[in-house]
């Protein structure tokens, strides 16, 4: 049986605005919905993926700065730390990015595969990845962070991609 491929959602599609479900049990399901996240990510040249950006409202990220992919469940921030701003980018977003002001350090919870509970420690660029990616469960974009300045600056192209994801959505 052909799996399906997924597809990133660009700005304006709904369902990047939602909140996402959490997922009490971890299924098969989930855990072949993990594998194909994991693969559009590398596809699409990310470093982060949230389920909602390809058209999923449920908690699932899954995350590989080059240290090994971690697939997450219902992830949480339970503690944060310092300040960085970095330039960030999106699959959902693209050809935009945006500087954010993120913790350096965060300390998230959250179920593995296997439903047991894991606990990690980030920093740098890691602990931005988490942060974006569970932004996303949330229903926020990098673009809600944008300066009044920076929003004047790429209006013209969020017009463009809400256009884009109105055709995309409409295709069969």
């Amino acid at each position: 049986m052909h799996e399906t491929e997924l597809k990133i959602k660009v700005f304006g599609a709904a369902i990047l605005r939602k909140k996402a479900q959490p997922i009490k049990f971890v299924t098969l399901e989930h855990r072949k919905l993990l594998s194909q996240m994991a693969q559009t990510m590398y596809t699409d040249t990310g470093i982060g993926l949230a389920a909602p950006q390809v058209g999923i409202g449920v908690q699932l990220v899954v995350a590989d700065i080059g240290q090994g992919l971690y697939k997450l469940i219902n992830p949480r921030i339970v503690k944060r730390q310092g300040q960085q701003v970095i330039k960030e980018g999106c699959l959902s977003v693209p050809g935009i990015c945006i500087r954010v002001k993120r913790a350096k350090r965060v300390w998230v919870e959250a179920l593995d595969e296997d439903n047991k509970m894991v606990k990690i420690q980030a920093q740098d660029l890691f602990a931005c990845v988490l942060q974006h990616e569970i932004d996303h469960l949330k229903g926020k974009l990098i673009v809600d962070y944008a300066s009044l300045l920076e929003k004047i600056k790429i209006k013209r192209k969020l017009a463009a991609l809400k256009i884009t994801s109105r055709s995309c959505d409409l295709k069969i």
